[in-house]
């Protein structure tokens, strides 16, 4: 592999760049690294065997949660996906009563494609009989809630709606895990909850985010192979695969119940296992010790057989799930200090220094104030959560609720730093990785 410019010249002669390289060694010179292509990669590079060993011994995310699939793909964002409801409903109410062609100048909607047609589109919304009540929220980015209207039809209003899978995510008390497979940056950080039908780009506008809920609900029109309604909440079911239930289960000595949290005596439930999952990916030594096998295939998890752990580290991660779905309200640290029009232009951020807070500006005078630089700074995926929330409605008004998720939003991540150094130091207590 060879990095950097092809040709540096001086004085119109090659002295620098890889085709100088190229020129000056031949196959002698060059120092070569022997490799030893294993299934189910065959990588072009070495890999550390210890670690190899290790990580392979782990459980991949799909064969825990079996019944999955990349998030939706709208394939046109900018129309279908809204701020608030009264825009959906005001788009959609227009947009059905233009013809194909007025409606493409209208909403800038450009060409069509194979599996987004304005036509069809008009026609999924008519037959769904246009109702306010199909408006739903959507995850679309960390921590941004948005509105679309759902009917679940493949291209249609949506081009990929996931029908399949986010059919179980419309009834209230189901979450999800999302995460990346073969991501295209260096960043390991590639998971998060949801607990709304959820967009493909939540957690990078690189790769397709997959989808991984935790219940499977009953459908309207159940097929000959689908299991019985449960007498859980909603007749819901686990989506965890049976053998992987079963070898945790005599890993930790405790019986499965198949809804819910057990007793943390002689009881676990998918919850439980749901929050200890996301304890453990929210490990810093977990992301940096398995860092190169992130980046290659879906994440696995490491099982405990060591019970107190478990609960523990379930504990943790039930309190992450819990602020990262927004369901707690957490004291806040910012401030919005400087009176002014509130239109979000340029966002830029000042160092902390003996005088003064890190600072959050939205525009010229205008800033939020006391945002600590890791905070500012920390990732969620590929995006830079504080900086791409807000990026994200330029030449909007920051308004006073705008505020209020903002601020909640730095509480969270300030949050999260310290549960995952917790995380960290009780695995650490439990003699650290790999886990036993």
């Amino acid at each position: 592999d060879l990095y950097g410019l092809r040709e540096i010249k001086e004085d119109k002669k090659l002295i620098s760049g890889k085709y100088f390289w190229l020129v000056e060694n031949d196959i002698n010179s060059t120092e070569w690294k022997t490799i030893n292509p294993s299934e189910s990669f065959y990588l072009f590079d070495t890999q550390n065997q210890e670690l190899e060993e290790e990580w392979f011994y782990g459980k991949l995310l799909p064969e825990i949660f079996p019944i999955n699939s990349v998030g939706l793909y709208t394939a046109r964002d900018d129309f279908t996906i809204n701020f608030k409801k009264e825009d959906c409903i005001t788009n959609i109410e227009k947009f059905i009563s233009l013809s194909s062609e007025d409606a493409r100048v209208e909403f800038s909607l450009g060409k069509d494609s194979r599996d987004w047609k304005i036509n069809l589109a008009q026609k999924d919304l008519k037959n769904s009989q246009f109702t306010a009540d199909k408006i739903i929220d959507i995850a679309y980015r960390p921590f941004d809630i948005r509105k679309t209207y759902y009917t679940g039809n493949s291209r249609g209003f949506h081009c990929m709606p996931r029908g399949e899978i986010m059919y179980n995510l419309l009834s209230n008390g189901n979450i999800s895990l999302t995460t990346l497979r073969r991501p295209r940056n260096d960043i390991t950080a590639n998971f998060f909850v949801t607990d709304n039908i959820t967009d493909k780009c939540i957690i990078s506008s690189l790769d397709n985010a997959f989808v991984l809920p935790l219940y499977l609900y009953p459908t309207d029109k159940p097929t000959l192979f689908e299991p019985a309604p449960t007498s859980a909440p909603g007749g819901r079911r686990p989506n965890l695969d049976e053998k992987f239930i079963q070898e945790f289960a005599q890993k930790l000595n405790l019986e499965f119940i198949a809804d819910g949290k057990g007793d943390q005596t002689q009881t676990f439930g998918p919850e439980d296992i749901f929050n200890y999952i996301y304890a453990v990916f929210h490990s810093p030594t977990y992301r940096k010790r398995y860092a190169e096998f992130l980046k290659i295939d879906f994440p696995r998890v490491p099982l405990t057989n060591q019970t107190q752990l478990f609960w523990q580290l379930a504990k943790l991660g039930d309190e992450l799930v819990q602020i990262h779905l927004m369901k707690t309200q957490l004291d806040e640290i910012v401030g919005f200090p400087i009176e002014g029009d509130s239109i979000i232009e340029k966002i830029t951020y000042t160092e902390p220094t003996s005088d003064q807070n890190g600072r959050v500006y939205i525009n010229k005078t205008q800033y939020i104030d006391n945002v600590p630089s890791e905070i500012y700074n920390f990732y969620i995926g590929g995006y830079q959560v504080c900086h791409k929330w807000l990026k994200d409605r330029k030449n909007r008004e920051l308004t006073d609720d705008d505020f209020e998720h903002y601020s909640q939003i730095v509480a969270i991540l300030q949050r999260t730093i310290e549960l995952m150094k917790n995380i960290d130091q009780t695995i650490e207590n439990y003699g650290g990785f790999p886990l036993q």
